[in-house]
């Protein structure tokens, strides 16, 4: 590929969507970093289906209908938010733009947007809240040293982050082909930052006939009982991400759980999972508003941020939609996506005769 261009300084009119910001950022990443971003798990249908999904979704549009005075704003997790937008927990945001994390926290800030920040940040979780204005989530992956766990909510909580969202999705990872081919790695100067110290497991020999999986991979990966104690080592509101049936959903509910978010990591863990929009409709009914209930994967139009509420969410996150264009512009990029998102939800709700969001539940 040759030498990526420049990030960009301004945005062009040429960048009228979100969609648009995949080609710029491809433009401005190498082919290193761009295996990362782009890639999903093995042929990569589920991918393709969390965005195709929303387009086999039909909009009824409602006229003549009184919609003054509408409005965006919700109330989550004791927090009032001006949209139901949220920034998804993405890893080694510096990868895309140099700013990293603290870049994206502003660019939050800004649109009055809650940010999630991944375990496996490119910045520290202190630096990334000194840049912050609004609501912080800490992203959990749960680790095999319990008392770095606790080092970790520990931190977050001290830092002024007001939820912890474990993810429960990838307890391995999925086979990424797309990045195997491109041999990715993580350039020198970037890392997980917040995990720097941590103790390493012992890794003893597999016995004969074991499996890399099972005997190893899995040795430390978290189960149902591991809650109680992630439950007691914070103050802060519990959200389990990566819920696909609605069983898990319930035994999440059972579990004291205090939000879910319906998600398939962005069809990089295991694919043919269904799309998620597709998963929703079943998991609200399980839980029956008992928690809150957040989606991701795929959304790149307001419309998709209508369905989803209509199906059944109260929020939604979104990831490679704002990475696409922290690769391509920067903070500014970000900014941007928040802007055109939340304006094109204002738009399809006034289309739908929906005057908030409550509206698009009870028309759903």
């Amino acid at each position: 590929m040759p030498t990526p261009l420049p990030k960009l300084s301004a945005i062009p009119q040429e960048i009228a969507a979100v969609g648009d910001y995949a080609a710029q950022a491809r433009a401005r990443v190498d082919d290193n970093a761009w295996a990362y971003i782009g890639s999903g798990a093995a042929d990569e249908i589920t991918l393709r289906d969390n965005r195709a999904a929303f387009d086999r979704i039909p909009l009824h549009g409602r006229v003549l209908a009184d919609v003054r005075g509408g409005h965006t704003r919700l109330e989550l997790l004791g927090h009032s938010l001006a949209h139901p937008i949220l920034l998804a927990p993405v890893a080694y945001q510096k990868l895309a733009h140099p700013a990293g994390e603290t870049g994206t926290v502003q660019a939050a800030a800004a649109l009055d947007a809650c940010m999630v920040v991944s375990t496996l940040a490119s910045c520290t979780l202190e630096d990334i809240a000194r840049h912050a204005a609004g609501p912080l989530w800490f992203q959990l992956y749960v680790q095999p040293d319990a008392g770095f766990n606790r080092h970790l909510i520990e931190r977050a909580e001290a830092a002024g982050y007001s939820a912890l969202l474990i993810t429960v999705d990838a307890p391995v990872a999925g086979a990424r082909n797309r990045e195997h081919r491109a041999g990715f790695h993580l350039p020198a100067g970037i890392d997980a930052a917040n995990l720097r110290g941590m103790p390493q497991p012992a890794t003893p020999p597999l016995p004969a006939g074991g499996s890399q999986v099972f005997d190893r991979l899995m040795a430390h990966a978290p189960t149902w009982k591991d809650l109680d104690a992630l439950r007691a080592a914070t103050r802060l509101p519990v959200i389990l991400k990566g819920i696909m049936h609605p069983d898990d959903a319930a035994l999440a509910v059972a579990a004291g759980i205090d939000g879910i978010v319906v998600s398939n990591h962005g069809g990089r863990t295991l694919d043919t999972q269904p799309a998620t929009i597709d998963a929703l409709p079943a998991i609200a009914d399980r839980v029956g508003g008992a928690v809150p209930l957040l989606l991701d994967g795929g959304i790149r139009r307001g419309t998709d941020i209508v369905k989803a509420i209509a199906r059944g969410a109260d929020a939604v996150m979104i990831g490679r939609a704002w990475l696409h264009a922290l690769a391509a512009a920067g903070p500014l990029g970000v900014a941007h996506v928040l802007r055109l998102l939340r304006d094109e939800l204002e738009i399809a709700m006034a289309l739908t005769g929906c005057a908030t969001l409550a509206d698009i539940r009870r028309q759903g």
